[in-house]
């Protein structure tokens, strides 16, 4: 919703009419209610309306806003507030949530929030950032092997209502092993005497992953077998909770944001532009740019060794530009795919010779058509502005362009494949890096064509 879609609730507020607009509030999706809590100005207000909320719904409202506003909220509320807030909120919520505090609200909540839950968040907390454990919750529907179908159904109407999620149902052993997963509506569609057993999928199907699991590794298991959550075990098989669709859809994004700053050479940021300091910003990206600073001195040393050529020669200062640019956009391009392919598992590391072969192929005829098109244009220049460049210098800055785009595209789908198989992310091989180096050796490529190719 935007700002104007508010107007109703805007209005009731100035008016102090707060029962109508908690009835209001009561009738709104809880993202909705979340951005109207953010967009006031005053905290006062912001608390004063998070209050008014139904306690039936506040915590889901609370889990929709930024870590900024929940924090105003629980600086200003008693400690029986925040005991009922913790205990209506998930457990994942919840602890997202904590990530993202100070450390003095961590201790207020955790001070009123029961031992039993305080235990469990501090069990997630210690998992490592961005594996599966920390990312994980524990309210998820779990049903006994023995069990038939009409007591899984009453074990569900039990138990339902504080689960995160109830569309599939997670089968446990006797030592809480995960023994096969069980969707909603085929528990439904079975008579009510059939063991759960002889409708569940079963280990051959099972597809789960670990708590010390990468987060990128979680979305892509969802994203490629389509699944609403994704079980998470220990190691020793022990379910101990699931990641659900809207946490995927989150690691999907935080990962997206974190591989296009890399790909800009940008230290990765969990914060939002405008909330991030100026000295934050600074730190995150002057590292990078004093790397590719440093490496573009190659690139100078070229040049400058030789000078004598470009003073004496026209025409070949006037295209070195157009021949960097060229290269650089070349292995961009490529970088861009190889990259995106190995994100979403479309393209392996022992798939790289095909991609090569793919790719020389490509930049043979991208180079050649280039090349013709830059002949043309050089002659063209010369006839309307009469300048003094040779065909000699036109033949070597054409063929140069056609053996840069075949390195630059060689080197763009190398990079990241080799990054791969580094164990590093291949995001880091795109972007300002693949151009340093490809304008160092479009130079060295372009020069050494000069000499073979024109009498000095």
């Amino acid at each position: 919703m935007n700002e104007n879609e508010f107007g109703s609730l805007y209005r009731l507020l100035a008016k102090n009419h707060l029962k109508e607009l908690k009835d209001e509030l009561s009738d709104m999706a809880y993202p909705d209610i979340a951005e109207f809590i953010m967009d006031l100005d005053d905290d006062k207000i912001a608390v004063k309306i998070f209050r008014i909320l139904p306690k039936d719904i506040s915590a889901d409202v609370f889990s929709y806003l930024e870590p900024d506003s929940q924090t105003v909220i629980v600086q200003s509320i008693t400690d029986s507030e925040i005991e009922r807030l913790m205990d209506d909120l998930y457990v994942d919520d919840a602890v997202d949530f904590l990530e993202e505090v100070p450390a003095n609200i961590v201790r207020r909540v955790l001070a009123n929030t029961d031992k039993e839950t305080r235990e469990i968040i501090n069990r997630f907390l210690k998992y490592p950032e961005n594996s599966a454990g920390s990312v994980m919750t524990i309210e998820m529907v779990e049903l006994h092997d023995r069990l038939t179908v009409a007591e899984a159904i009453k074990n569900i109407r039990r138990t339902g209502v504080d689960k995160e999620t109830i569309y599939t149902c997670y089968v446990i052993d006797d030592k809480r092993h995960l023994v096969g997963t069980l969707p909603l509506r085929r528990l439904l569609l079975n008579e009510e005497d059939t063991h759960l057993t002889e409708i569940m999928s079963d280990d051959e199907q099972l597809i789960f992953v670990r708590t010390m699991d990468d987060q990128e590794e979680v979305a892509a298991i969802a994203k490629k077998y389509d699944l609403l959550s994704v079980p998470v075990v220990d190691k020793e098989d022990r379910l101990v909770g699931i990641i659900t669709i809207d946490d995927i859809v989150d690691i999907i994004d935080e990962e997206a944001t974190e591989d296009f700053e890399k790909m800009a050479s940008l230290t990765p940021s969990e914060d939002e532009y405008l909330k991030t300091g100026v000295f934050s910003l600074a730190k995150n990206r002057i590292g990078w740019l004093l790397v590719l600073m440093i490496a573009s001195t190659f690139t100078g040393q070229i040049i400058e060794g030789f000078e004598n050529q470009l003073a004496t020669i026209a025409g070949l200062t006037a295209c070195i530009p157009m021949l960097m640019g060229t290269g650089g956009n070349s292995g961009n391009q490529v970088s861009t795919l190889i990259i995106r392919g190995l994100a979403l598992g479309e393209v392996k590391i022992k798939d790289y010779f095909k991609v090569l072969w793919k790719e020389v192929r490509v930049s043979l005829m991208v180079g050649i058509t280039l090349a013709v098109a830059n002949f043309g244009r050089m002659l063209l220049v010369r006839l309307i502005t009469g300048s003094d460049t040779t065909n000699s210098v036109i033949l070597v800055v054409s063929l140069s362009v056609a053996a840069v785009v075949v390195v630059s595209k060689t080197i763009g789908c190398t990079l990241p494949i080799v990054a791969k198989l580094l164990k590093l992310d291949p995001a880091l091989m795109a972007g300002p890096l693949i151009t340093t180096l490809v304008d160092t050796i479009s130079l060295v490529i372009y020069f050494a064509l000069t000499k073979a190719l024109i009498p000095m």
